[in-house]
């Protein structure tokens, strides 16, 4: 198949051609594209340079898949010509992610919803994948009526720039700042634009995307985001409240089946889930599970993992999997 990667030179659109590479998905052209002062320019996929084209080239092109990760501007210019022209648009921006015709998936949790006429398939924030990795299992058994919500997010989440600021200021280097102060030795508390509530668009995707993802309008969430200074990996300290009650035994087993996530909570040998792990890695993390007694039916955890894996690339790759596998796109391409 010609599998497309918008936004190639991208932190996320350079993860997903690693990933592509790792999980060899079935490929018969690699098309990478980018803005047009990147055009012409060689990148390496599978040991083989390929010529990176502009949009409108890729276009031309009519791949069957495009890995979008160049932004909400370009997503909700580019992304509905590609669907016309046949082309499943799996989109990591927040362009299509809360449109009401438009699925937002995260494989292990409501791939079920994919349908063959889908060509616009939106990937949820790197937040909110995390976070209902862990929760989706829980709010089947017990069902969640409020979440607490702090996150503290790696660099990489805002960008090359940012990940630059972050060594430049640990090497004592001038240089341009994505920031508006200093992120090394520093906490942000802002992700994200402000809103007039007082909360910041990072904020709010977390909520909207989680109840969408859950299919659960009435949950209740509030979240605080900040930036903290490290290169990967995105961390959250969640409270959860429960209509239901429940036992720490059956959240451990529940937990620790399921897929994609891993289970990390042995306090006595001070084992739990930390960012410099995570990072690389496709899994997410659980740990510092423990009752709060402070609210009837109330469980604290912490949450960690890749932002630019399975909070980026990962999830996309495996949404494409899913859909090639599901609907048998192969043989189709073949019988025709």
């Amino acid at each position: 198949m010609k599998i497309a990667v918008v936004g190639a030179t991208g932190l996320v659109g350079g993860v997903v051609a690693k990933v592509l590479e790792e999980r060899k998905f079935p490929i018969t052209d690699f098309i990478p594209c980018a803005s047009i002062k990147s055009a012409g320019k060689e990148i390496y996929f599978n040991k083989q340079p390929y010529k990176i084209r502009t949009i409108e080239q890729c276009f031309e092109e009519k791949p069957d898949i495009a890995l979008f990760s160049a932004g909400s501007t370009v997503s909700m210019e580019w992304s509905p010509r590609f669907a016309k022209g046949g082309t499943i648009v799996i989109d990591s921006s927040s362009a299509w992610r809360l449109h009401e015709k438009v699925p937002l998936v995260v494989p292990e949790i409501n791939a079920h919803i994919l349908k063959e006429r889908d060509r616009i398939i939106a990937n949820p924030d790197c937040s909110t994948i995390q976070l209902v990795m862990a929760v989706a299992a829980l709010h089947s058994s017990f069902k969640i009526n409020r979440m607490v919500i702090s996150v503290y997010e790696s660099v990489t989440g805002t960008g090359v720039r940012a990940v630059q600021q972050l060594k430049n200021e640990r090497n004592g280097i001038e240089g341009e700042t994505a920031y508006p102060y200093p992120i090394d030795l520093n906490v942000i508390p802002h992700g994200g634009t402000f809103l007039h509530s007082g909360y910041t668009t990072e904020e709010m995707k977390l909520s909207d995307e989680t109840r969408k993802i859950l299919n659960s309008n009435d949950i209740k969430i509030t979240a605080t985001v900040a930036r903290v200074p490290v290169f990967g990996g995105y961390s959250q300290s969640v409270n959860v409240e429960f209509n239901e009650n429940f036992d720490l035994k059956e959240v451990r087993m529940l937990l620790s089946g399921t897929s994609g996530v891993i289970f990390e909570d042995d306090i006595l040998n001070s084992v739990y889930p930390m960012p410099i792990y995570a990072e690389g890695k496709d899994e997410v993390f659980v740990g510092r599970l423990r009752r709060d007694d402070t609210r009837p039916n109330a469980l604290n955890m912490w949450i960690v993992a890749d932002n630019l894996r399975k909070g980026a690339a990962t999830n996309a790759i495996q949404i494409a999997e899913y859909f090639v596998k599901k609907f048998k796109m192969e043989q189709k391409k073949q019988a025709v």
